[in-house]
């Protein structure tokens, strides 16, 4: 589980392919790694992922065929910045909202405008998500914790202020880029209240 507040920026510093699936190596730029274990949980780009092996700063992950399938983690390249967030603890602040890191689609960047010193940003979101996504609700969009301004014929915008463009890769964001998108998972619950199978 995770808060969607992120933590670092990482990169990407090697991709390799082993029959379809991908293992990369990530520089994390966490001000701590000390507490990190193989076998634990980081969300990369709010991808739930396992950490395989360590190597001072840098951690090992392999992202399978299904998790590519859903994702826009195929896209990464050597270079590629990433945002990262360590699993959540007991301890932690809850400073954002729940996000699993379970993705439910990729969604594309088809709106940049500035308002102020912020910047709206609108993605077009699959058609069968649109009834989960609520105006003032939460969504995850490459892991970080968002508040829907609007959402109309699946379009979505959020508002990004300067502390978020620049401690996330969302700043980055250029027309038709893809971002991993996570519905509030609230939301999925209710809908199976709502609707039992």
């Amino acid at each position: 589980m995770f808060t969607g507040i992120i933590q670092s920026v990482g990169k990407i510093v090697s991709k390799q392919q082993n029959q379809g699936d991908f293992h990369f190596v990530i520089q994390t730029n966490f001000k701590k790694v000390s507490d990190i274990t193989v076998g634990d949980s980081i969300a990369c780009n709010g991808v739930c992922l396992t950490v395989t092996e360590l190597d001072g700063d840098k951690i090992s992950v392999d992202v399978s065929l299904e998790t590519l399938s859903k994702t826009q983690v195929g896209q990464w390249q050597v270079g590629s910045k990433i945002n990262l967030e360590k699993s959540l603890s007991l301890q932690d602040k809850l400073g954002g909202h729940m996000v699993s890191g379970h993705i439910d689609a990729v969604a594309e960047c088809v709106g940049i405008e500035t308002s102020a010193r912020s910047t709206i940003y609108q993605f077009k979101v699959p058609q069968e998500l649109d009834k989960y996504i609520v105006k003032k609700g939460s969504v995850a969009l490459n892991g970080v914790s968002l508040t829907v301004n609007e959402i109309d014929e699946s379009v979505l915008s959020v508002n990004l202020i300067p502390h978020t463009l620049q401690q996330t890769n969302l700043g980055l964001l250029k027309l038709n880029d893809e971002v991993n998108l996570e519905i509030d998972t609230i939301a999925r619950y209710v809908e199976k209240m709502v609707n039992p199978v």
